[in-house]
């Protein structure tokens, strides 16, 4: 089974879609699907993104670049891909051309809501959120199925008049982000945050804190420069990847999330598989994912989260981790686009649709 994402972020962006899209592909491989007449076959992806188009800066962030897709080369690298199903996975540039082109062959497709843009648009402009949610319920109106990571954020969609909403849980590699013996040689604790450096991830509510030991930020962005200069008594490491990052997941204290836009937060799953317990504010992301299980500090003061963190057991931290597998993720995942009937024509003798530009 081939399935096509198209996505408007993709490496090298370092974010939660872009972590969420490969490791669904990597572990997809090892799955079959069964029930369409094609029994025994893998599911394979492949991915529509800004590489395959000219590109310009997003205004405001200019790391994360835009794709300039044209209607002609969007329908010419579908038909090279021939999927079997089509996902669009963000609401930018590439998305909206491939909508319009399911939308003129009257194709099924199946989206996901990976961002609160209406409360990152706000940071930054001040544009009313209600009509930046008119905009992305017409968008994601004519879905099979809008793809949610938890409950909460499904339970929203769905008040908020999105239609089809279903269950798409993340996952973690508890491989890569298990605790060891490391020793950032820092003055402890060590409270850590990693993520992407920018105004919606409110990381002045954390670096404001009056707390022992050391901040410690992971990341780059648009705002790194400024927080760097504001904040001289934190260490700013910049961009950590693989092994390198699992490590100071392990090393450090406290993972500390002062984001309040956040849909998910796969840093969650990371740290906590790490033994890294969470301080948070009581907000949807956090809330989503830790809930009720003793494994954060979720406090409107985020001082006290971070000193009733100190004293979470680590082991439950990593036992709860291991619950979330990129497997069942990306099972739940083609389940989803089966269950709603968006496999294209001509896997059950039906006529094969011809994708031509």
């Amino acid at each position: 089974m081939r399935i096509l994402v198209a996505t408007d972020a993709w490496h090298p962006q370092v974010n939660g879609v872009v972590r969420t899209l490969t490791k669904l592909a990597d572990a997809a491989k090892g799955l079959s699907v069964e029930g369409l007449g094609i029994e025994g076959l893998g599911v394979e992806f492949t991915f529509l993104t800004p590489q395959s188009f000219r590109t310009f800066a997003m205004p405001s962030y200019r790391d994360v670049r835009l794709a300039m897709p044209r209607p002609a080369r969007i329908a010419k690298l579908i038909a090279e891909a021939r999927p079997d199903s089509i996902h669009i996975a963000t609401e930018g540039p590439i998305g909206l051309m491939v909508r319009r082109y399911c939308r003129q062959r009257k194709l099924p497709f199946t989206t996901s809501f990976h961002t609160r843009f209406p409360e990152y648009v706000r940071a930054r402009v001040p544009v009313p959120g209600s009509l930046i949610w008119r905009a992305l319920r017409r968008f994601h109106a004519p879905s099979r199925a809008v793809m949610a990571a938890t409950p909460a954020l499904a339970r929203e969609l769905t008040e908020r008049g999105f239609d089809n909403v279903v269950l798409w849980p993340r996952g973690v590699d508890t491989h890569l982000f298990h605790p060891r013996a490391i020793d950032l040689c820092l003055p402890a604790p060590v409270f850590l945050s990693v993520g992407r450096v920018a105004v919606e991830k409110n990381l002045e509510a954390f670096l404001d804190l009056k707390l022992p030991g050391t901040k410690v930020v992971v990341g780059d962005g648009p705002a790194r420069a400024s927080l760097e200069e504001a904040y001289p008594d934190a260490i700013f490491l910049g961009e950590k990847h693989g092994e390198a990052l699992a490590e100071i997941y392990a090393a450090a204290d406290v993972f500390v999330f002062p984001s309040k836009t956040d849909t998910f937060g796969l840093v969650l799953l990371e740290a906590l598989a790490s033994g890294l317990p969470v301080a948070a504010f009581p907000v949807k992301g956090p809330r989503d994912v830790i809930g009720d299980a003793p494994v954060g500090a979720l406090d409107h003061d985020l001082r006290n989260a971070c000193f009733a963190a100190l004293d979470i057991s680590r082991q439950a931290c990593v036992e709860f981790a291991a619950n979330y597998t990129w497997e069942a993720s990306a099972r739940a995942f083609i389940d989803s686009i089966r269950a709603v009937g968006a496999v294209l024509p001509g896997r059950n003798g039906a006529e094969q649709p011809r994708f031509v530009a």
